[in-house]
């Protein structure tokens, strides 16, 4: 599993910029509503291309008998 990294920005005018990366997809709204609600209302929100991006799965099928 990649790396997560959350990083805030506090500005000289009180705004703070947030900044996500090593999340893929939806995901990274999920990870961050609670710290946007807890900071107030949003200014303005840009997605990274990452965000539109899907998360890749791997399944493997195994034989039901092993001989």
């Amino acid at each position: 599993m990649p790396q997560r990294v959350l990083r805030f920005r506090i500005r000289q005018d009180g705004r703070v910029e947030e900044s996500v990366e090593g999340v893929i997809g939806a995901s990274c709204n999920q990870l961050t509503e609670n710290i946007e609600a807890a900071l107030g209302s949003l200014e303005k929100k840009e997605l990274k291309s990452e965000a539109y991006l899907q998360q890749e799965t791997q399944s493997q099928t195994l034989p039901a008998e092993i001989l």
